[in-house]
């Protein structure tokens, strides 16, 4: 250490010495050494912190780059979500002609409430739904089941759920009976009177009379039948698709528009006024009850009623006045008499 320390110092006064002298071949030599030295340590530098640089603005690249992608992904996600509600909606949106717009809601199922059940699922809640109200829902013009707000969540059955209720009517007799879901496709339909006559192969639909669907909606195809103590019950194969419960149109309010609200203390029929015909001037000495009576006393000529036994061609009396007219043109006629023609007499 000791000799290198010595060395050191030695070329540092050798330095000295030859820089504190003006020669100017030994400043040219030391320049000639020191700037490509410098030159190179310089741009030795410059690429470590290129190098550091590009790689820092890399990284925040990187990161910036994969928050949009997380971004665009979720957006994705959404629109693919989107895309198909809209493909669901247009494609029931023919199938609501038949029923009153005002009415009736689309609601879309968001998932299942239970993993290993398919009877009941979870919708999108349209407004001004009541808590505890059943409301009826319709796949592709047939039943789907019942929905009911709990929690502020719109939860739906199935009609293969047994929470599943609503008044139907069974065949062509149209037998009363409430419906109940059973199981995969099937319900019951359980005190229908034991004077009706149920068929297998008889139609099930809706009665309307519960509030909850409209009247003469599907429901299904009798199966079987079976005779109880006091009733009937009829088994029944369903329409509806359970498994592939997508877009349904919620049915807000069944009950009948037609009479609704309707008050017969306040419906008043509107006054009949008469009305002045233009053809007639009003000045005071020709007043509108006298024109009236005129009408009056030429409607009065027509007789009231027709007899059976009178002749096969009834006419009314003519007034007066036609008749003195019809007279004179008579008389016109009778003293009329054409002169002899003096030429025709000739001939003869």
């Amino acid at each position: 250490m000791k000799t290198r320390l010595v060395i050191i110092v030695i070329l540092l006064l050798i330095l000295t010495v030859l820089l504190t002298r003006n020669d100017e071949r030994i400043t040219n030599t030391l320049i000639t050494i020191i700037n490509p030295l410098k030159q190179h340590y310089k741009n030795f530098t410059q690429d470590i912190e290129d190098k550091s640089q590009s790689y820092i603005f890399q990284k925040e690249s990187i990161e910036k780059l994969a928050r949009e992608n997380r971004v665009l992904r979720q957006r994705l996600l959404e629109q693919t979500h989107y895309i198909r509600q809209v493909k669901d909606i247009y494609s029931v949106l023919p199938q609501l002609e038949r029923y009153p717009v005002h009415n009736i809601s689309i609601t879309d199922t968001i998932s299942y409430v239970k993993l290993n059940s398919f009877s009941q699922i979870l919708l999108t809640k349209p407004k001004n739904l009541r808590e505890k109200k059943l409301y009826g829902l319709i796949q592709k013009n047939v039943v789907a089941g019942i929905s009911q707000v709990k929690n502020n969540q719109l939860f739906g059955y199935l009609t293969s759920d047994k929470q599943c209720r609503f008044s139907v009517f069974v065949g062509p007799n149209k037998a009363p009976g409430i419906a109940e879901g059973l199981q995969q496709n099937e319900m019951q339909i359980k005190f229908i009177p034991k004077w009706y006559e149920i068929n297998e192969g008889d139609k099930v639909v809706t009665s309307g009379l519960d509030a909850i669907f409209f009247e003469n909606i599907p429901v299904g195809i009798v199966t079987k039948t079976e005779l109880h103590s006091s009733y009937k019950v009829a088994y029944i194969k369903t329409y509806s698709d359970i498994f592939h419960p997508k877009t349904f149109f919620l049915i807000n309010d069944a009950r009948a528009t037609l009479v609704e609200g309707f008050e017969s203390n306040e419906t008043r029929l509107s006054p009949t006024y008469y009305t002045v015909p233009k053809t007639i001037e009003n000045n005071a000495s020709e007043p509108l009850a006298e024109t009236l009576d005129e009408k009056k006393r030429v409607i009065s000529s027509i007789p009231k009623r027709i007899d059976q036994t009178q002749e096969d061609v009834v006419e009314p009396e003519t007034p007066t006045e036609e008749k003195e007219i019809e007279k004179k043109i008579k008389k016109q006629k009778e003293r009329y008499i054409p002169e002899p023609n003096n030429d025709q007499l000739d001939l003869f």
